[in-house]
């Protein structure tokens, strides 16, 4: 399929964080009619109106969009489509996320006369509007729930290489899929294992009576340089890179912290997540206005590795600590 036979929808783009800018700009400048859908007043309604765009109210924003992207917290979306997009979207109109959970779990029942597709760059926003401004793009997966109009596809395909994504790589998933790979992906590995991963081997080095600040770097400042050789070309490359002592060390020791026990809760944290369990959680917490949501949170923040990294990175000129930045790059 040509990029010329790909459909060129009005857009209506409900939210306006990291994502919902990134998408509303490329889209705009791959040639789409685009709309803002913001809550009158709210913190992102001047910065949409800042970039050029028309901005409505959700509910009026809809009406007229041939798709309409919602990409607003996971945790307001079924309160956004019950009152603002089922209600006010036309009849044959198509319905994307970017994240499939939502769907996935039942939470939205889109309507049956709506396409519903998913496009999901796989990087934050910043990275997507980057990309696409310096003639690169981020890889897309993409998926297709419900084809009333027998052009799902095509618009999902569309709206992908409006951000950028054909340039890069696109490939098919499905709803499911990328709901229970990405919260595994967040929960396992690079959220919650990194993170815990870190704050373990930081305070096993403080607790055997090592200066912190030393710690500090061995097993959190040290990692993006990791993490950089695997994003570059992945455990090769890395391996490429490491003296030998460090790759003895990785494969006699490695298995010792990461053994077949971890492999046995990382399936169970899978079981939760295809079975529902978590998302329950979830919604419940979240309905409860996130009381232990708020005290792991700050838990982590109070964490010594925080204290003492504060007062390293203070000293790192090289580093823009901005809160925005920070953010848009998480």
């Amino acid at each position: 399929m040509t990029q010329s036979s790909l459909p060129k929808p009005s857009i209506a783009i409900v939210g306006y964080g990291s994502q919902g800018r990134a998408h509303a700009l490329n889209l705009r400048d791959s040639g789409f009619d685009v709309t803002v859908g913001l809550r009158p007043g709210g913190p992102t309604e001047a910065k949409a109106k800042a970039d050029g765009f028309t901005v409505k109210a959700p509910a009026e924003a809809v009406k007229e969009a041939d798709l309409v992207a919602v990409l607003t917290p996971d945790m307001v979306q079924r309160k956004v489509y019950a009152d603002a997009l089922a209600p006010n979207m036309k009849q044959g109109a198509c319905l994307l996320f970017a994240h499939g959970l939502n769907v996935h779990f039942g939470m939205i029942a889109p309507r049956e006369d709506l396409d519903v597709i998913l496009v999901a760059p796989k990087g934050p926003g910043a990275l997507v509007r980057r990309e696409y401004e310096i003639g690169r793009g981020v890889p897309c997966i993409w998926a297709v729930h419900q084809d009333r109009s027998g052009k799902a596809k095509q618009l999902a395909l569309a709206y992908a290489d409006g951000l950028g994504g054909a340039r890069a790589n696109l490939i098919e998933t499905t709803f499911k899929e990328e709901t229970e790979t990405d919260l595994f992906g967040e929960q396992a590995v690079l959220c919650g294992g990194a993170s815990s991963l870190v704050q373990a081997g930081f305070e096993v080095l403080v607790e055997a009576g090592y200066q912190p600040e030393i710690a500090y770097y061995e097993v959190l400042h040290e990692l993006k340089l990791i993490v950089d050789l695997f994003y570059e070309g992945g455990i090769t490359r890395m391996l490429e890179f490491v003296s030998e002592t460090a790759q003895y060390g990785d494969y006699v020791s490695g298995p010792r912290v990461i053994d077949a026990s971890v492999k046995e809760r990382m399936r169970d944290v899978l079981k939760d997540i295809q079975d529902g369990t978590f998302t329950r959680n979830w919604v419940a917490e979240h309905e409860a206005g996130l009381p232990n949501y708020n005290r792991f949170k700050q838990a982590d923040l109070d964490h010594p590795i925080e204290v003492v990294g504060k007062q390293l990175r203070a000293k790192m000129v090289w580093l823009d600590n901005s809160p925005k930045e920070q953010k848009e790059a998480a």
